[in-house]
Parts: structure tokens; C-alpha cells; sequence
């Protein structure tokens, strides 16, 4: 098993979407995209409960009659993208994140931890947003994931209350994570807290993934200048006109073009 073959920073994610990042998403997004992470995807029967729970009230999820064969389907349909696949997953238990991770680490496929569904269903069967706090737990999925040779992320989420996500990062960074998630809601810069680290610190060579608003040059750059090392785009990323704008301002990131700009300004129409 061998970890995913992941871009150089900066690159290009896009964000998975409850029951609309498949694999014909994906293969769409890859035009644009270095990365697509499919999902999220139930795994473990309390997570199911809550997902089934949310379609009842008209949510859109994948439910699926074996999530581990869905997520091999998955990823062996988009085996030939030129992006990397990846997959979120959720699950109240640690055993399946095991499963979902080995078959992620057979396809050179990211394995990302969800920690950041707020969804009440969720979080109170401890997925989601709930293991923020319980780092002890979500550290554990993630060394789980880590030990199979999958490329490991965890996707979390700003302004939980009582949440530090600098502790949350060096947490699941001595736990083996790859890449943290930061979907910085109005909170922007705790990209800038959780990038911001010397050499002995745990979270040091963890890769920050910016989330929130990515629309456009403005925006790369706001999150460029805090210290990401790349932006994901979430709900525009079945949107091609907003794809290629922001990968048009990723790919002046890389190159050295895009005017990094003062963090304060953010002010771009949405796509």
C-alpha cells in the first residue's frame, strides 16, 4: 500500500458534498481541480441512522448498501482523472475507518476524517463536528487511517465553541494526518493559527487546506497570505465558470503571478 500521489502546494481541492460528490462529480471537477474528495459517505450503522435521519427531512446523502464497496466503486470509476481521489468519510467507530482508509491506500486515494458535519443527527452519535472535542477519539481515527499508508486528512471546522483548533491540529498531526481541512467559516484567520508553526511544533509539516468562500483571486489570495498551502472549493465546484476562475488564481499562486493581497479585503460576487 502507498500513499496518494498528492500535488505540490499550492494546489486545488474540491470539497466534498453530501450526497453529490461522486464520482461523476469528480471526473467533472478534475478539468479544474488537483484533488477531488468524494463524499461524505456513512460508514458504521449509528452513522447511517443519523444519514438516513437527514433524508428524512429532505438532506441529500449517499446511503449506499456497503459503503466500503461504494467507495472502491467510486474511486476505480475515476482511476483514469487526472486529479487525485480522495473520499470523506464519517462513522461513529474507528474498525470501518480502518476499511475505508485500506481500500483508499490500494487506489492512491485520500482517506479524509470528517470532523466538521454540524448536522445535530450527527454529532449525536459523535460524528462530525463532535469529535473536535474529543481529540483523544478523533486522534485514534486518525492513526487508524494513517497505519494502512493512506494519505490522511481531517476536515474540521471554525467557530466551535470551546474548540481550539491549534490544539485539534498538532493533536491529529502527532496522530499521522497528511493534510488538515479548515473550513474557516467567517473566521479566516485561524488558517493563519493553524499554519503559523516552527519546526518543533507537531502541526509542522501538516498541509493546511483553506475552505470557506474560495471564489476567485481575491479570496486565494487572502488565504495564500494567512499560509495555506492550498484552497478547496466546496458547493461552486459543480460549477465550471467558478472552477477555472479560482484554478486560473491557483495556478498564478504557484507560478509566483497572484498579488498577495492584505487579509482584510474579501469582497468578490459569488460565481
Amino acid at each position: 500500500m502507498t500513499a496518494a500521489r498528492v500535488p505540490d502546494p499550492p494546489f486545488l481541492v474540491a470539497a466534498s458534498l453530501s450526497g453529490a460528490a461522486d464520482a461523476d462529480w469528480a471526473r467533472l471537477a478534475a478539468r479544474h481541480v488537483d484533488a477531488a474528495v468524494m463524499g461524505g459517505i456513512a460508514l458504521d450503522p449509528p452513522s447511517r441512522a443519523a444519514a438516513r435521519a437527514l433524508v428524512a427531512r429532505d438532506r441529500s446523502e449517499f446511503l449506499p448498501d456497503d459503503p466500503i464497496a461504494w467507495i472502491g466503486r467510486q474511486l476505480d470509476a475515476i482511476a483514469d482523472a487526472p486529479a487525485v481521489p480522495g473520499v470523506n468519510v464519517r462513522s461513529a467507530t474507528p474498525d470501518p475507518v480502518r476499511e475505508a482508509a485500506a481500500v483508499c491506500a490500494d487506489r492512491d486515494a485520500i482517506c479524509e476524517i470528517n470532523a466538521h458535519c454540524r448536522q445535530p443527527e450527527l454529532r449525536e452519535v459523535g460524528c462530525g463536528e463532535s469529535l473536535l472535542r474529543d481529540t483523544e477519539r478523533l486522534s485514534e481515527y486518525v492513526a487508524t487511517a494513517a497505519k494502512t499508508g493512506a494519505t490522511t486528512s481531517v476536515k474540521v471546522r471554525a467557530e466551535v465553541s470551546g474548540v481550539d483548533l491549534v490544539a485539534v491540529a498538532d493533536a491529529v498531526a502527532s496522530a499521522g494526518a497528511d493534510w488538515i481541512h479548515v473550513d474557516a467559516m467567517d473566521s479566516e484567520a485561524v488558517v493563519c493559527d493553524v499554519a503559523d508553526a516552527d519546526a518543533t511544533s507537531p502541526r509542522a509539516d501538516l498541509t493546511v487546506i483553506a475552505n470557506n468562500g474560495v471564489r476567485g483571486e481575491r479570496t486565494v489570495a487572502e488565504y495564500a497570505a494567512y499560509g495555506a498551502d492550498a484552497v478547496s472549493v466546496g458547493r461552486p465546484s459543480d460549477r465550471p465558470t467558478a472552477l477555472a476562475r479560482v484554478a486560473d488564481a491557483v495556478r498564478a499562486w504557484r507560478e509566483g503571478s497572484l498579488p498577495i493581497s492584505d487579509p482584510g479585503e474579501r469582497s468578490e460576487a459569488s460565481p
